[in-house]
């Protein structure tokens, strides 16, 4: 179960957008950022397109994956203020450096380990239903729903915040479960236990979140 939310919540996460290398520009501003449902529903169906069109080339080159979410992604995800919430109460004790690079060790992190996935993502595995909320409020959420490999049924929210560039996605929330909270979770043992820069440089190399934990847990 564990392994399941992290790696359907890193994925949906970046759902956000993809595109192919020759019209990455194009399909970034075919992303809808002016209300919460219409950016997830036109970000998934600029995504599931573009995967259809070119899935053998993202199979050959996964690499790609990365450099398009890059691209596309970026625009409309809430990425400081996700690893602000993520960070929780050392946010503040942080440096402004350690902030930065906390931020882009979390984000590489996210593709290095679940990117992948998102090679075999087809449309049928997702549905998302229409936004009813109030469209005067500042934070939203989206309601989507994945579907398994044996078939069952994953609920799958989105939590968003209204910007001065439009509508951001910042949390994934997989049946009632917070990836933030959960990664939070992750992480704060080993802050307290040997500083934040022991966290960030564990991401730099690689290390999978829920291993920090596990190395944090290990030495209690």
């Amino acid at each position: 179960m564990r392994q399941l939310i992290l790696g359907t919540a890193a994925a949906l996460s970046l759902t956000l957008g993809l595109a192919s290398a020759s019209g990455a520009a194009d399909l970034a501003s075919a992303v809808d950022a002016s209300g919460p449902g219409q950016l997830i529903q036109t970000a998934a169906s600029t995504m599931l397109t573009d995967l259809d069109a070119h899935r053998a080339d993202y199979r050959a080159n996964p690499g790609k994956v990365h450099a398009l979410v890059d691209q596309v992604l970026l625009p409309h995800f809430d990425t400081e203020y996700s690893a602000r919430l993520v960070l929780g109460r050392h946010w503040t004790a942080a440096s402004e450096d350690q902030r930065q690079r906390f931020i882009k060790a979390f984000y590489k992190s996210l593709l290095d380990n679940y990117g992948d996935a998102l090679v075999d993502f087809t449309a049928d595995k997702l549905k998302v239903f229409p936004y009813t909320g109030d469209p005067n409020a500042t934070n939203a959420t989206v309601r989507t729903q994945v579907r398994k490999s044996d078939g069952s049924q994953v609920a799958v929210n989105y939590s968003l915040r209204r910007t001065d560039q439009g509508w951001k996605a910042w949390d994934v929330v997989i049946e009632g479960i917070s990836y933030v909270k959960s990664f939070r979770d992750d992480f704060s043992a080993e802050i307290d236990q040997k500083g934040l820069d022991e966290v960030i440089g564990r991401l730099q190399a690689g290390d999978k979140p829920s291993a920090i934990k596990g190395a944090a847990s290990a030495k209690g």
